[in-house]
């Protein structure tokens, strides 16, 4: 019998029309045939100059599988200030092929004071890289298994899948932590019992207990101790990383930009405007440290318009990690006097061009020896001696707009003191002085104090859908949200995406220099644009803030007894 070729392949005539019986069979039982049919009869009257790329690559995709995940890589790359981060790429399976869709980078936060000591920082950068090179692990191991053959468009359960690995990870540390205690308690045990003198080291803490002399009390009022810094898993980066990535795959499996697609996670539907965030944009850094006197001013930023940005006074010397000049002032007045004279020169004037708002980082100013804020080099002031400052600040300085932790959270009553003096005249922002991202869920509470808004930062564990939950509690307690660039600045610009598409009232990013948050603010004036030329734009971030004050009104959104 002679052989023949079928599909390059030499065979017999009787396998031949075996194999051809078959694939017809194939091809009957997929529909082939008639959507061929289909698609010819509906191109013919069109007719397309390029025939096989409209019927291959437009009409039959439809058909087509839709992407799933299919491989996470993580790997270590350097953030604007040179310290390491994490990077996750995420690769799909398209059409029967393996493609990279895209990759996050994620900023990190320093809660590493300027002051610290060289050992300190020294044990956070050890600390840093090690959580780095375990969260490339996560995502090039576990990760990688767990989120393999996902939806990217899935991002609710990608984001449930990931909270749980974290909580397995929180509670295998926990574990391992209350085992080493309890090998430190039986050594110290054993120390005890083989030391000659145990009988009597073991009455000692009864004589101690009883004992009330030699106690000392405070004749005023304590302050309360500052809460410890929320704990940082080591390796968390690889949850929010890989949420964020898996977001951005959505976004582009769903061929529209990030912000339209995280609008749409969040309400469920596209909206038809979008107003853009006001961006606060640092124009001054000063250090606490400086030889100057002033301390109670961390960052100063302005409210738009920005031409002001654009013809900083002098030379940029010194530049900080936040784009912005480093500088030092010998009073409140001397900085905010100097200010007001440049926009004059520009013939902008505050309080009607453009607003200030400024960043006084309280919980770094506290003396707990004195129990007191050093506003000023050697000038201390209690909790309520802050209070009675700002509202006197305010009256002389109305154009100020926003304060950002202007007290510790643990000032509790001087936080509903404020917000009941100031609260119809500016914005009283907490950052540092909010509630640890990991309880805002579970407490449904937004800060430990009354604020009119709290600024976010997407760091560590943080996923995508929380961030979408935290703004939507916000929303229903008539807070507003911030969303804030951390201290270690990424190239990634996610971050305007988020903000615009959680409807972020602000946009906390830095100064107009380091590429990493210039490029954050051309991202905010691309989305500008398109959203302009499709219509969809409410309003443009140069407004005033007027107008954005005016749109909650004079109290609803402060109050929050």
């Amino acid at each position: 019998m002679e052989e023949e070729k079928f599909d390059g392949l030499l065979v017999c005539p009787v396998e031949r029309r075996r194999l051809r019986q078959e694939a017809a069979e194939y091809y009957r039982g997929l529909r082939v045939p008639e959507r061929m049919e289909e698609v010819l009869n509906a191109l013919f009257p069109l007719p397309p100059q390029d025939l096989y790329g409209e019927l291959v690559a437009n009409y039959f995709s439809k058909f087509s599988k839709a992407p799933v995940i299919c491989k996470l890589v993580g790997r270590k790359v350097i953030d604007g200030v040179g310290e390491p981060t994490l990077e996750v790429e995420i690769y799909c399976t398209v059409k029967n092929y393996e493609k990279r869709i895209c990759s996050s980078v994620m900023a990190t936060h320093s809660q590493i004071p300027e002051n610290a000591l060289p050992e300190t920082i020294e044990a956070d950068e050890r600390e840093r890289n090690e959580s780095v090179y375990t969260a490339v692990e996560w995502v090039c191991d576990s990760l990688n298994t767990m989120l393999r053959d996902l939806d990217p468009t899935d991002q609710c359960q990608a984001d449930k899948m990931l909270g749980e690995y974290f909580a397995e990870k929180v509670e295998e540390r926990k574990e391992i932590e209350r085992q080493e205690k309890e090998m430190r308690e039986e050594e110290e045990s054993a120390k005890v019992t083989t030391s000659p003198a145990s009988a009597h080291s073991a009455a000692t803490p009864k004589q101690k207990k009883g004992r009330k002399s030699g106690k000392k009390v405070s004749e005023d009022t304590p302050i309360p101790p500052a809460e410890p810094a929320e704990p940082v898993l080591c390796g968390s980066l690889a949850i929010g990383g890989a949420s964020l990535a898996i977001a951005k795959a959505g976004a582009t499996i769903s061929r529209v930009p990030l912000y339209l697609y995280t609008a749409l996670l969040k309400h469920k539907e596209t909206p038809k405007e979008i107003t853009l965030p006001l961006p606060m944009v640092t124009v001054l850094y000063c250090e606490k440290n400086s030889p100057t006197k002033l301390k109670l001013v961390k960052e100063v930023m302005l409210i738009p318009p920005v031409e002001l940005l654009l013809h900083q006074p002098g030379p940029l010397k010194r530049i900080s990690h936040l784009g912005c000049l480093i500088t030092g002032y010998d009073s409140l007045e001397q900085l905010l006097l100097q200010l007001q004279a440049a926009c004059n020169s520009l013939g902008l004037e505050l309080g009607t061009d453009l607003y200030l708002a400024i960043n006084c980082a309280a919980h770094e100013l506290m003396d707990y020896d004195k129990g007191k804020y050093e506003i000023l080099t050697g000038t201390f002031k209690t909790p309520d001696e802050m209070v009675a400052m700002y509202v006197e600040m305010i009256k002389n300085f109305p154009f100020i707009t926003a304060l950002i932790d202007p007290l510790r959270k643990e000032d509790r009553d001087q936080w509903s003191s404020i917000c009941r003096a100031l609260g119809s005249k500016c914005f009283l922002i907490a950052e540092d002085a909010a509630t640890q991202i990991s309880k805002l869920k579970t407490d449904q509470n937004i800060n430990t104090a009354m604020c009119s808004g709290v600024v976010l930062k997407y760091i560590n564990q943080t996923t995508v859908s929380e961030l979408i939950e935290l703004t939507a509690i916000l929303d229903g307690q008539k807070h507003i949200s911030i969303l804030g660039s951390p201290d270690r600045e990424s190239s990634d610009e996610s971050l305007v995406d988020l903000a615009v598409g959680l409807g972020a009232r602000f946009l906390k990013l830095g100064g107009l220099s380091r590429g990493e948050r210039v490029a954050k603010y051309n991202r905010l004036l691309a989305i500008e644009e398109e959203l302009a030329a499709n219509g969809a734009l409410r309003t443009s971030f140069f407004l005033t803030l007027f107008s954005a004050c005016h749109e909650y009104g004079h109290k609803d959104w402060r109050e929050n007894d």
